[in-house]
């Protein structure tokens, strides 16, 4: 598939007689793809009913004739201010009591009625013109599901609409009361309607409570999702997209991306390096202009399984942004490069966020590829030079992995609503194991626990709630755990106790969480952090602690791990996984990445300084393409 490039514009923010300009600037620039009117609500429809259309055609019909292909955004994660006067109670409710205000946006609750029926009125409004339109290829719904925390709220709309959830979820009260052991603390309720939410309790609530209501909020996305995804079908032959978040696990975006043609993330890798990700200083220091050298390439696998093979970046960090605690500008050279291991890792489309800096409101510090003068950014003529690689780039497809992680929203959810201890995070636990892979070279598939796994050779299943059925019969090699099936669905101790896996004679009888200054020493050096796990049965144990504990166990090809290896450790872990499932791996230099589409082989490097490895050398901020 022929790869392109793309931007985000608003033509609402400038002069109508300014549009032409910036249309044939981008052909120029070689975008192909434009993406319109997600936040544009309050000058479609100024005041209720109010329908002012012909502007948005007008820049539909100026951006089309000048070669572009457009996307459009329907409107609803910036419901206007009158909406507010129509629908007082639609603002989601924070955990602590306190409504989420306008003056901003994503400011409504997903679980209010009035406010999802404005949504489909609008939907089927932009529908009905333009979904025949000939230069509107592609339609996206909403912005950006669960940014600002905005998933999980505590509003009267929500409560009411949880306690219908468990009521058709458990049937009865009696089933409901032994799913989350409500016998403990005398929690047990007579009617479905004295079910509160999970918050203002004197001490933590019930976790099998939280992990209910999590799953239930996460629900009420697909629902709000689903409403404008059935619209837009009856009107457009067009894919749908949704554009997700980079370390959002609020919501299930498998479940998400089943209604839809195809998966987007919105890429900040400075941003995120700043503001989501867990590391030393001296890593974030190293990194500062270029981003985790791991986390751009963790989102595009695991969106790429959310799209079911298809997915874009929808915005790309062009240079500083204005959102994280600090905004650096990148290395020259890494708008290029993050937008070629987009490419290498699948990617059908990047578009740049945003065309021309705002010289107004809250993100009038983040960068454009123009000024707000509009005169050209470094990161315009770095886009002009991927789009001039690209038009002498053959198609290429991606490779089949021979490795897959398996990552689950549920899992994230239930660790969250009891930790056990206050750093074990189901997202860092898996995106460890994901780096570790990388630093061996290896390029891995990220994969739902519902996937059939007979087409790959090894497996890593970490930190996973229930054991995956996919497992059971799974013939490759598998490096399993911590925490893997050690508890049912609602949140309690499965009998037998886990991790529950058929052949395996291993049982998890005690588990401790340690502090960042505990080490679990292991007997040919390295160490677990964050959590170990004493364990029992008559697996052979293939790794002990300086004590003589079992640290790994093992069947066959199943291999059982008890606890939280630091990073060097992970590397040589998975390195001795990979042997046994043969795989080859190539422990590679801080900072350079690996990836292999079906016929060529990408290096990225990510370090500030050239990297000589294997007679060959790459500058900072630099890729090099190798036929293979």
């Amino acid at each position: 598939m022929k790869r392109v490039l793309g931007v985000c514009y608003y033509p609402e923010h400038w002069e109508e007689d300014r549009w032409a300009i910036d249309a044939a600037q981008m052909v120029e620039a070689g975008l192909k793809w434009v993406r319109i009117g997600e936040f544009a609500w309050s000058r479609l429809e100024p005041g209720p009913g109010d329908l002012h259309l012909d502007w948005l055609a007008r820049a539909i019909d100026v951006l089309g004739e000048a070669g572009l292909q457009v996307i459009i955004g329907t409107p609803t994660a910036t419901p206007p201010r009158w909406m507010l006067n129509k629908h007082p109670d639609m603002l989601a409710v924070e955990a602590e009591g306190n409504a989420r205000g306008f003056g901003s946006r994503r400011h409504y609750c997903f679980s209010h009625e009035g406010y999802k029926n404005e949504c489909r009125r609008i939907t089927e409004i932009l529908a009905q013109r333009f979904g025949k339109n000939p230069h509107v290829k592609a339609w996206q719904t909403d912005n950006e599901y669960g940014c600002h925390e905005t998933t999980v709220s505590y509003s009267a709309a929500a409560t009411r609409a949880f306690q219908d959830w468990c009521a058709q979820t458990y049937q009865s009260m009696d089933a409901l009361n032994r799913a989350w052991g409500n016998i403990f603390w005398s929690m047990e309720y007579d009617s479905f309607d004295q079910i509160a939410l999970p918050n203002l309790t004197v001490t933590e609530p019930n976790p099998a409570h939280v992990l209910a209501f999590r799953r239930f909020s996460s629900n009420q996305v697909v629902r709000f999702n689903r409403v404008q995804a059935n619209i837009l079908r009856q009107h457009t032959n067009a894919p749908l997209i949704h554009n997700y978040m980079g370390r959002v696990t609020d919501f299930d975006h498998y479940a998400v991306g089943a209604d839809l043609d195809i998966a987007s993330w919105d890429s900040y890798p400075i941003g995120f390096l700043s503001d989501r990700l867990e590391a030393t200083e001296d890593h974030k220091a190293r990194y500062l202009r270029q981003g985790d050298p791991d986390m751009q390439a963790f989102h595009h696998d695991l969106y790429r399984a959310v799209g079911k093979g298809r997915w874009w970046v929808m915005e790309q960090q062009p240079g500083p942004v204005n959102w994280a605690p600090y905004n650096p500008a990148p290395l020259p050279g890494m708008a290029r490069l993050w937008a070629w291991e987009a490419f290498a890792h699948g990617a059908e489309a990047v578009l740049y966020f945003r065309w021309r800096q705002a010289p107004f409101a809250q993100e009038q510090m983040h960068a454009g590829l123009l000024r707000p003068d509009a005169k050209p950014t470094p990161a315009l003529a770095e886009a002009c030079q991927v789009a001039s690689e690209l038009a002498e780039w053959p198609e290429v497809g991606t490779a089949n992995s021979r490795a897959a992680l398996i990552f689950d929203y549920a899992s994230c959810w239930a660790w969250e609503a009891q930790p056990q201890g206050a750093d074990f995070d189901m997202f860092r636990l898996a995106f460890e194991t994901y780096r570790a892979a990388r630093k061996l070279g290896l390029s891995l598939d990220i994969v739902a626990p519902d996937t059939d796994l007979s087409g790959y050779d090894m497996v890593l299943a970490p930190g996973l709630l229930e054991t995956p059925q996919t497992l059971e019969n799974f013939a490759g090699t598998a490096l399993i755990g911590p925490r893997t099936g050690s508890k049912t669905t609602d949140l309690s101790i499965p009998l037998p106790m886990g991790p529950n896996i058929k052949g395996l004679d291993c049982t998890v009888a005690r588990v401790e969480s340690l502090p960042p200054s505990a080490r679990i020493e292991l007997e040919n050096g390295g160490a677990f952090l964050h959590w170990f796990e004493e364990l029992d049965g008559n697996a052979e144990t293939t790794l002990t602690t300086k004590s003589g504990a079992a640290a790994m166990m093992r069947a066959d090809k199943l291999h059982y791990m008890a606890g939280w290896p630091d990073a060097e450790t992970y590397v040589d872990i998975l390195e001795m996984i990979t042997k046994k499932a043969e795989i080859e791996t190539t422990r590679l230099p801080d900072g350079l990445r690996r990836r292999d589409t079906d016929t060529h082989r990408f290096w990225f490097n990510y370090a500030p300084d050239p990297i000589t490895f294997e007679n060959r050398t790459i500058q900072p901020a630099d890729i090099k393409i190798e036929k293979l």
